[in-house]
């Protein structure tokens, strides 16, 4: 759901998302972080952790759209891949409209944040991606990095 207090953040690389979550989390640490969206802050690097760890362990059941969905995708995977992700989106027939929201403790997420990042950086993805294919390795990277600037435009610290 967008809201006026959404940030637009513009990090480019995994380790300008690394650095932002580590800063909100001392935000958070201090008692000074403000949440503007429906999920806590270790829920949020969770998710942006489990989103990074599904290419290399597998999708959940239910990560498949429909053959029209994917082939629209595949011929605008580099537009998609270049604008910033808008709130609001929901998978359908996801329980909570996408998956990967376990409640965490901040530290909890930014650890498991910091672990997927760093795999994703190092090593391609081994699981084609459910809606685009095959993807390159910077394609990956830059998809997680957009993905992460939706989610952790929701807090301010």
């Amino acid at each position: 759901m967008p809201t006026a207090n959404h940030r637009l953040l513009a990090l480019r690389t995994l380790d300008g998302v690394v650095a932002e979550a580590e800063r909100l989390a001392r935000a958070d640490a201090a008692g000074t972080l403000k949440a503007h969206g429906n999920w806590t802050l270790g829920q949020t690097l969770g998710h942006l952790a489990a989103w990074m760890e599904y290419p290399y362990d597998g999708y959940p059941d239910g990560v498949d759209p429909p053959w029209l969905i994917r082939t629209i995708c595949r011929l605008f995977k580099r537009q998609f891949l270049g604008k910033p992700m808008k709130p609001g989106y929901r998978l359908p027939g996801a329980p909570q409209g996408t998956y990967g929201t376990d409640p965490m403790s901040t530290q909890a997420g930014l650890e498991r944040l910091r672990s997927a990042a760093e795999r994703m950086a190092s090593t391609p993805p081994s699981v084609p991606n459910p809606i685009f294919g095959p993807m390159a390795h910077e394609e990956w990277i830059a998809m997680n990095v957009g993905h992460a600037n939706l989610h952790l435009g929701f807090f301010e610290g």
